[in-house]
């Protein structure tokens, strides 16, 4: 049996499928399902084959699940199969082979639950890509987690994984923030203006005010001197607008690495949108969709509902997505002749493309939903040779409290909170686990006296809590290797209690790769949750009821088989956590 008892399950159905309707399709039994059913009464696993393959065999469905389900019950592992509604089968598992992914784990060790969904395919997983102009805040954040769980959970399930950030430092926000890098440097000389009077000669006037960039203009300075500014008062910004800006960027971009090292997130690979323009990726990818015919000059129709004031229709470049699934063809260029963020974003995608990968999966904030299917098309268009998928998992904004009260803004951000500013608060690993658990798409609050209670509401307690119990244990007797537990016998499990927390670990596998399918890294903290409250009612039950105690100097037996159970559920909680990139701990303190 291998270490995921559905996948073995599935491909005991499938075999039987094949002795009792010859020459079926494999597409057909490609598609052969074996998942939990919805009601655990019914059994342990229930599966869809008789009603896919009725059609195709020229039998009624009721007809094939009953020949099924006989089939499969004379086999070692299955201990009754049952016919359900219009062509299911219900089964459940002898104890025997529940048991089994005891030693199963053990042997695995954390490894156990990694699959070959993926198949080795290249994954390019894209998160974070914050525009450099601040320190990072909380909606970063949850995207920074979001992308990095998933992408951590798509490698476990046999995905080959880059994570990649891509550096927004090519449109008008970096300039605005060059300007005001350029003020901090202005200070940092002593200059005699004001922020009033030098305000009024930049264009869209100070954008960004926030102390962070009194450093950066400290250090303009120091490697400057008054070069860029002599006298202290502002030069023509052809002398230093380039300098500042690449300068405050890549200082930006130091403070960001630090943010997310803090929070345990490590990018392979940082795409900068200016380099790429600068190459001219662009460029080149809307010449070759030209080539093909989906680039042309053209006035695109005026906006369903309330025309804007400043709308005219004039003759843009257009790219024609809507043959690829948009509503609207998008525009490639501005008025002033450059590129829209949409065709560098193409280049983007053509980039990506090019370095081989066959699937991207890009973790975006819900206020960028709009802006999906145009980029689906780009990619559709990019890669009509070798076709490359493309999903995005949007997430919600995060609101802080604490004491009941919205948590507003930081005192070095100005007008925001800082992801810092969280961790210092409640650490990396309660903000990590925090932020999974609730799907990505929606909206969360962030309790900050919530997460650090010790309770069972508090979830990132209660899953440490049950590691740390398993721990103790384990301590208690030795700290016995799990390669040693893996031959001890088990028919001394025979409590529903410890055959349901058997039956809890024996989903992990199904549940990373249904997780990674579905790009839902939070079912990774909803598994683990459930997982620990079948640990803690095992070891409640064992208070109250003796026998049930996990060592027992009068039942050496019985003491391993549990210890077996115990440090099976430890390995366990360890692999989840680790897609999670929380650290499991030893103790509570």
């Amino acid at each position: 049996m291998t270490d995921d008892i559905f996948r073995t399950i599935r491909e005991a159905v499938v075999d039987e499928l094949r002795g009792l309707i010859p020459g079926l399709d494999e597409g057909v039994l490609a598609r052969v399902l074996v998942e939990p059913p919805r009601d655990p009464s019914h059994g342990d696993m229930a599966t869809n084959a008789a009603l896919l393959v009725a059609k195709p065999a020229r039998m009624a469905p009721q007809k094939v699940a009953q020949d099924l389900a006989a089939r499969l019950v004379a086999r070692n592992d299955i201990a009754a199969a049952a016919p359900a509604g219009p062509g299911f089968v219900n089964l459940r598992l002898t104890e025997a082979a529940i048991r089994a992914q005891v030693p199963a784990v053990l042997r695995a060790g954390e490894a156990f639950g990694g699959g070959t969904t993926g198949g080795g395919r290249k994954a390019d997983v894209e998160y974070v890509s914050a525009n450099p102009t601040g320190p990072m805040h909380v909606g970063h954040c949850r995207g920074a987690v979001v992308g990095d769980a998933l992408a951590n959970l798509l490698h476990k399930a046999g995905w080959d994984v880059t994570k990649e950030y891509y550096i927004n430092d090519a449109g008008a926000q970096v300039q605005a923030l060059a300007w005001a890098a350029y003020w901090r440097y202005l200070q940092a000389l002593g200059t005699p203006m004001t922020e009033e009077e030098f305000s009024a000669g930049i264009p869209g006037g100070l954008q960004y005010r926030g102390e962070y960039l009194v450093p950066v203009g400290n250090a303009l300075q120091q490697k400057h001197g008054d070069a860029l500014a002599p006298g202290g008062r502002p030069a023509d910004p052809s002398l230093w607008l380039e300098t500042v800006r690449e300068f405050t960027v890549a200082a930006m971009m130091d403070e960001i690495r630090e943010d997310l090292a803090a929070l345990g997130v490590r990018h392979d690979v940082f795409i900068s949108e200016a380099a790429l323009v600068k190459s001219g990726e662009a460029d080149k990818a809307i010449a070759a969709l030209t080539a093909r015919g989906l680039v042309y000059e053209g006035v695109l129709e005026p906006p369903k509902g309330k025309l804007p004031d400043d709308w005219e229709a004039r003759e843009q470049t257009l790219f024609r997505s809507t043959e690829f699934g948009d509503d609207v063809d998008r525009p490639l260029r501005k008025s002033d002749g450059s590129n829209t963020y949409f065709a560098n974003d193409i280049g983007n995608h053509a980039d990506k493309i090019a370095r081989g990968f066959d699937e991207l999966v890009q973790v975006w904030g819900a206020d960028h939903g709009g802006y999906v299917p145009r980029m689906k098309a780009a990619v559709a268009a990019l890669s009509t040779d070798k076709p490359v998928s493309f999903d995005v998992v949007l997430t919600q904004i995060v609101k802080v409290v604490k004491g009941g009260q919205p948590v507003r803004m930081s005192k070095r951000a100005g007008t925001y909170v800082t992801l810092r500013d969280l961790i210092d608060e409640v650490g990396r690993d309660a903000v990590r686990f925090t932020m999974l658990t609730r799907k990505a798409d929606a909206q969360m609050e962030f309790d900050l006296d919530a997460v650090v209670q010790q309770s069972r509401d508090n979830p990132v307690f209660y899953v440490q809590y049950a590691h740390a119990r398993c721990r103790s244990v384990l301590r208690q007797a030795g700290d016995p290797a799990g390669t040693d537990l893996a031959a001890v016998p088990l028919e001394a499990l025979d409590d529903p209690t410890e055959m349901a927390l058997i039956r809890r670990l024996s989903a992990w596998p199904r549940t990373v790769e249904a997780a990674a399918l579905a790009r839902e890294p939070h079912r990774i903290a909803f598994f683990l949750h459930d997982l620990a409250a079948d640990f803690h009612l095992l070891w409640n039950k064992g208070r109250e009821d003796t026998t049930l105690r996990f060592i027992r100097e009068d039942e050496p037996e019985a003491t391993r088989a549990r210890l077996a159970l115990v440090a099976a559920t430890a390995t366990v909680i360890r692999s989840g956590l680790a897609v999670m990139g929380v650290t499991p701990v030893e103790e509570m303190r």
